[in-house]
């Protein structure tokens, strides 16, 4: 592919990486995926991109306990050798990337939008984070804005990278069931933390039980099930 001018002058700063399909820093796991990405554009460690890796998602507007649950099995599961993937939004993404970053464990955050922005900005100061301890990726190219449409592409990279993906918190209609499907449809383990019936925000978990995914009260019941792979 061709790279623009304004991509070229990114790629001077010190960390900034283009990492081609076709290069031994391109991670396998995204090669088996359908539509694999032809570069992805990354600011920080590249040995993040082939550790085993778990992907935690859910709501933006989690509870309390949704985001003290998301923060616990990050650190627990980062501590136990994963690299935890997510997506940066506000919520469980965010709580998921500061327990992973607060056990010490490398973290990959996947963005929607050019890797020269930051959204949402609340988010600026731990995505600097990140790419000190982990790294910052993107497939689109520089200068590319935040558009609704970028996200569930995306989301596909979250699940991919992944041998499995956890949902937190997830109403019935959430992109966070979206990851959930792609991981399915990639082959990857599915796993969600069970809630209040009266919660709305356990509903999307308590419909991925339903439909296989695996039921999950701790961070050893992950590691139990992945241990293997």
């Amino acid at each position: 592919m061709n790279t623009t001018n304004a991509e070229l002058e990114w790629l001077e700063k010190d960390g900034h990486h283009i990492v081609e399909s076709g290069s031994d820093d391109f991670p396998a796991l995204l090669l088996q995926i359908p539509n694999p990405p032809e570069r992805l554009f990354v600011v920080g460690n590249l040995d993040a991109l082939h550790l085993p890796s778990l992907a935690i998602v859910g709501s933006r507007n989690p509870t309390r306990g949704g985001e003290q649950n998301a923060y616990e099995f990050a650190k627990h599961l980062g501590g136990s050798g994963f690299c935890i993937v997510s997506g940066l939004a506000e919520g469980i993404d965010a709580a998921a990337q500061r327990g992973a970053l607060d056990g010490k464990a490398m973290t990959v955050a996947f963005l929607g939008h050019g890797i020269d922005r930051i959204y949402p900005a609340v988010n600026a100061d731990l995505a600097r984070t990140i790419a000190q301890q982990g790294a910052l990726c993107s497939e689109f190219p520089v200068g590319t804005p935040p558009r609704r449409e970028n996200f569930p592409q995306r989301n596909r990279l979250i699940s991919g990278l992944c041998i499995g993906t956890l949902v937190v918190e997830a109403a019935k209609r959430s992109g966070s069931l979206i990851s959930a499907r792609l991981a399915a449809e990639q082959g990857r383990e599915i796993f969600a933390i069970p809630g209040s019936i009266h919660n709305p925000m356990s509903r999307g978990c308590h419909q991925l039980i339903r439909q296989g995914a695996k039921l999950v009260e701790s961070a050893a019941d992950i590691v139990l099930e992945l241990g293997p792979l």
